[in-house]
């Protein structure tokens, strides 16, 4: 159930992407009425009102999102506040200069910045943020947690390279991709990585550990 409400405004995106996709001249209408005053030059064409409904309705479905988990108290991770902030900001320049490759660069520059954050924080600080978050409950050896971290600090730079070869090469396939495509690869990547975690776990120091 997390997971779906998670990926909402990405099903979100799908959809109206196609739906606008499919009824052009309506799409651009609606989006002309709806989004004029934050579109530069107030008009919204038929070729491009899909990207830019879809972009409105998954800034829209985020903000909402974020929203609804700081109203029921659910821990904000540095994460979201990082894909929320990119959503708000490149979504925003994909609907004000009508180009869609601001928001289709947007999950590369959140991949990469990712990758940065996880890297850093281990190289200039000594600080695992994996194992910080983990460690309570999970206890590995050190170098199975600096395996780790490097392991999602190469995926998300390949991820972030592999979006932008489907926004070059294969655009038209882009927003299947990004829907369904990163998120099966993002869950697969999940699997594998916590599965090699979870051999490794030391549950005989876990259990010695003192109660809080």
């Amino acid at each position: 159930m997390k997971l779906l409400f998670d990926i909402l405004p990405l099903i979100f995106f799908f959809a109206t992407y196609k739906i606008a996709g499919r009824l052009p001249d309506q799409g651009a209408a609606f989006a002309t009425h709806w989004l004029g005053a934050v579109v530069q030059g107030g008009v919204v064409g038929s070729t491009e009102a899909p990207a830019l409904l879809a972009t409105a309705v998954v800034i829209a479905a985020t903000l909402v999102q974020f929203a609804w988990n700081k109203a029921t108290g659910r821990k904000i991770d540095l994460m979201l506040w990082v894909s929320t902030s990119m959503m708000v900001v490149f979504g925003g320049l994909a609907v004000w200069f009508h180009n869609q490759m601001f928001i289709m660069w947007k999950p590369s520059i959140y991949f990469w910045v990712s990758g940065l954050i996880f890297w850093g924080s281990q190289a200039f600080f000594h600080k695992n943020l994996w194992r910080s978050t983990l460690g309570a409950d999970l206890v590995a050896p050190d170098t199975v947690w600096q395996r780790f971290n490097f392991s999602w600090v190469a995926f998300f730079a390949l991820m972030g390279l592999l979006n932008l070869v489907v926004v070059y090469f294969f655009r038209d396939y882009w927003v299947g991709f990004h829907t369904f495509g990163s998120t099966a690869l993002m869950g697969l990547f999940s699997v594998s990585v916590f599965y090699y975690l979870g051999k490794h776990v030391e549950p005989e120091l876990a259990a010695e550990k003192p109660a809080p």
